[in-house]
């Protein structure tokens, strides 16, 4: 009997929003590029897969399949990167249309849009933030006090999902504090988890508005929207992430 050969799977080199600057030099994310591979049957089994879409893990056990990058899963990448990877994947899997429905701003009717995902462009970083470390200083404009923050990682958004589950089961909505515990690294050089999340319970909603702002300013990321004629005039709307993103109707 012939020996059955291993299929080869294979793979395109993707960039990442954030170039790889914010990456240690030693890791292979700070070439700012990831290899994945196309989609298969056994993806798609991940992606139908009630348990691992009950503990709200599907999306990451898809990536963890894709990526051939060794020694790299996708919580190590920053949440921008992530969305990118998750956009190059669908392209991959089953090209750049996705058809949606999308509501119209002028009446609230809903009508099908279909969208080039190739068409989304990275976020253009500021020039006047330094990314050779994932740590930033910010002085919050109200308390005047210094801070340190940090961009979140995949690992760093499924503990937040773990915390806010085991909150939200005593009745409590902690979304944002629970976020900004995970932000900040420092308060005026204090470093101590028990004491950044004391200021958290106490910081003012200006100076939490505030950081929230500039996380947004300088984080890395894909541009999920896009211009389209609607009655006649062009309007900016936001691609929304259905379940079809990874399921067309035409499959």
């Amino acid at each position: 009997m012939a020996e059955m050969t291993k299929p080869k799977f294979p793979g395109e080199v993707v960039d990442l929003p954030s170039g790889g600057l914010i990456y240690p030099e030693n890791s292979p994310l700070h070439s700012g590029k990831l290899e994945i591979k196309y989609m298969t049957a056994r993806e798609e089994d991940i992606l139908t897969s009630q348990n691992l879409i009950k503990k709200g893990v599907v999306i990451d056990k898809l990536l963890d399949s894709l990526i051939l990058t060794e020694g790299i899963k996708s919580n190590d990448l920053l949440i921008g990167d992530k969305n990118a990877i998750m956009v190059a994947v669908r392209i991959l899997a089953y090209g750049p249309e996705y058809t949606v429905d999308i509501v119209d701003p002028n009446s609230d009717d809903k009508i099908k849009h279909t969208f080039n995902l190739a068409d989304c462009p990275f976020k253009k970083l500021p020039e006047d933030v330094d990314y050779s470390v994932n740590e930033f200083d910010l002085e919050l404009p109200v308390s005047k006090i210094n801070i340190k923050f940090k961009l979140l990682t995949g690992k760093d958004e499924t503990q937040m999902e773990q915390e806010l589950k085991a909150s939200s089961k005593i009745g409590s909505s902690t979304e944002i504090t629970t976020r900004l515990k995970h932000l900040i690294t420092s308060v005026d050089g204090e470093t101590k988890k028990a004491e950044i999340n004391k200021f958290v319970n106490d910081m003012l909603s200006r100076d939490s508005f505030a950081l929230r702002q500039e996380v947004l300013r300088i984080s890395p990321d894909i541009m999920l929207t896009q211009e389209i004629e609607i009655g006649g005039e062009l309007v900016e709307v936001d691609i929304p992430l259905t379940v079809n993103f990874f399921w067309p109707e035409t499959i």
